[in-house]
């Protein structure tokens, strides 16, 4: 018997159908620049030109006692340098990050642990932890300020007249922890989600090689949560060289400046009308920020990669 083969003739494409496949329509292709313009706009406005100007008013003589604007060079950086301001502000800055870092982290780390196991409790009290993260940092501060008081609900509660915020060693100290308290909540989540990440075979295997808790953690857990490590700790750094709101909240930079940071220095200097000086510190506050950043960031990684 023969083969026989049935051809089926293509169909002629309609008008409709002419078009290359893959090719959008005009209106899908131009329409979306539209629609992103205000927030273009906006975003250059408020972001981006304020940004650039960043780089040149500290070279000015920008203030509320000049009616006109000139160059001056370096004399915005010579001025904060002589009086002590620039060093004082970034050894102030520089260890209320890294006491913040320590806090936060610490904080967040000792959560995540207590909270791994995946029960009703648990998810309740992750909730309960994660809700300062979610509350105004200035609303924060305002709280821990009226509690600190000498008059407040801490030294009501124990019996005592201590003047917690009113010490130039152990104010800074204190701040932090509430700093700390504040986001400990955002590290807990990082370091959560970097313990479900370890394989369970690895916990068994540590287990079946005799390995106690303490071991385990130290010898599998902490190397094998180095990504969440690098996370939290950059985004710690880098976040409270930035503070502002709880500073200002708790101490307002006091007592006697020992809690002035880079920002609070920067808006008492603008507060006073010398808008180029506050232009300067800030402008050395995006220095040194990615001073250490850059290196800490990079450590970090070649620590993940040996781990």
């Amino acid at each position: 018997m023969a083969d026989t083969a049935v051809r089926t003739r293509d169909k002629a494409p309609t008008r409709g159908e002419s078009r290359r496949v893959g090719r959008l329509p005009r209106a899908a292709v131009h329409h979306p620049w539209w629609f992103a313009l205000p927030a273009i706009a906006v975003f250059a406005a408020f972001f981006l030109v304020p940004n650039l100007l960043n780089f040149y008013y500290p070279f000015t003589n920008w203030s509320s006692y000049h009616p006109d604007i000139a160059f001056t060079g370096l004399d915005n950086f010579t001025t904060i340098a002589d009086d002590g301001s620039l060093l004082r502000a970034i050894r102030t800055t520089l260890l209320y990050a890294l006491l913040a870092a320590v806090f936060q982290n610490g904080f967040g780390l000792g959560l995540a642990l207590l909270l791994e196991a995946d029960t009703r409790f648990n998810r309740f009290f992750r909730a309960v932890f994660f809700l300062p993260v979610l509350i105004s940092a200035l609303a924060t501060g305002y709280v821990f300020q009226s509690l600190f008081n000498q008059d407040g609900a801490v030294n009501g509660l124990l019996g005592t007249d201590i003047p917690w915020l009113g010490s130039t060693t152990w104010t800074l100290v204190l701040v932090t922890v509430v700093h700390g308290w504040k986001w400990m909540g955002l590290s807990m989540l990082i370091y959560l989600a970097g313990l479900k990440g370890i394989p369970g075979e690895m916990l068994e295997a540590a287990k079946c090689d005799g390995a106690g808790p303490w071991r385990t953690f130290w010898s599998v857990r902490w190397p094998l949560l180095a990504p969440a490590l690098t996370f939290n700790v950059t985004t710690a750094l880098i976040g409270s060289m930035n503070t502002f709101d709880i500073v200002q909240a708790t101490t307002g930079g006091g007592p006697a400046g020992s809690t002035e940071v880079f920002n609070i220095y920067m808006f008492r200097i603008f507060g006073q009308g010398l808008y180029a000086q506050a232009s300067a510190m800030s402008l050395v506050l995006f220095l040194v920020v990615v001073a250490v950043a850059i290196p800490l960031v990079i450590g970090l990684r070649r620590r993940e990669q040996l781990l």
